[in-house]
């Protein structure tokens, strides 16, 4: 997550864009929400990471 015009950015790492929950950009943020938006989408990465390999 980054400072935007706004408030905050979260950005998919893979891509650079922002990340987008049910097609919505996750643009202009307040810091607290945009923190927990990163918590959860590291949490569900790691646990689809974890499913893949076994």
């Amino acid at each position: 997550m980054s400072p935007d015009d706004e408030r905050w950015t979260v950005y998919d790492i893979a891509t650079g864009e922002p990340a987008r929950v049910n097609s919505v950009p996750q643009t202009g943020l307040d810091m607290e929400v945009a923190d927990d938006l990163v918590d959860l989408l590291t949490l569900l990465a790691r646990q689809k990471n974890e499913s893949a390999g076994h």
